[in-house]
């Protein structure tokens, strides 16, 4: 699936409809300060927990800021099924979509709980993510997943049995939001 990545060139990006830098000044304690921003796009995530194979579903993809800021790493990193707020839809709706691009399954919006909502970034973008849980199983799949367009996600199933020791290995990248989920799965489901 993933073939040799090579960075053929970086340079600055200030016309993105992704991310738009920005510096606010203000002034706290009776001093004038300034601080560097960058205005994203809220988000949605999902914590995905397949019944039959009784296991967490991550997906696995290349993250380049990841690739150049850790020289370690191949830049591949293990995250929910997550997906950004850029169209007019409901975080429901777009969650559901993204599962089923990313991981391909079909889950009813019904079947898509709200969890929460928490500030990711908070040092540069202060961007917000609704977190969901849905409960999937193989009569939910109606495709192999791995994302739209350029996309190139590979479906990772992590075994509730193997998932504290994964969340402690230091060589599976993976974001502090995934490492809840975990924690999370295991609180709800006393595994």
């Amino acid at each position: 699936m993933r073939g040799k990545i090579k960075i053929l060139r970086m340079e600055e990006n200030i016309k993105s409809p992704y991310i738009q830098p920005f510096s606010v000044f203000y002034e706290e304690g009776g001093k004038e300060k300034r601080w560097d921003c960058v205005k994203t796009h809220d988000s949605v995530a999902c914590i995905l927990y397949h019944t039959e194979k009784k296991a967490l579903v991550l997906v696995k993809q290349f993250r380049p800021a990841v690739y150049v800021n850790d020289q370690k790493s191949d830049g591949f990193t293990y995250e929910m099924c997550a997906g950004i707020l850029d169209k007019n839809e409901s975080e429901e709706q777009t969650m559901r979509e993204e599962i089923l691009e990313e991981c391909g399954y079909d889950v009813p919006l019904l079947g898509i709980e709200r969890l929460f909502t928490f500030y990711t970034g908070v040092g540069f973008s202060g961007s917000k993510q609704t977190l969901f849980f849905a409960q999937i199983d193989e009569s939910m799949k109606k495709n192999s997943g791995g994302g739209v367009h350029n996309e190139q996600i590979e479906i990772f199933y992590l075994p509730v049995s193997q998932a504290k020791a994964f969340m402690h290995d230091e060589s599976k990248p993976k974001t502090g939001i995934t490492m809840f989920a975990i924690m999370w799965l295991f609180e709800r489901y006393k595994f």
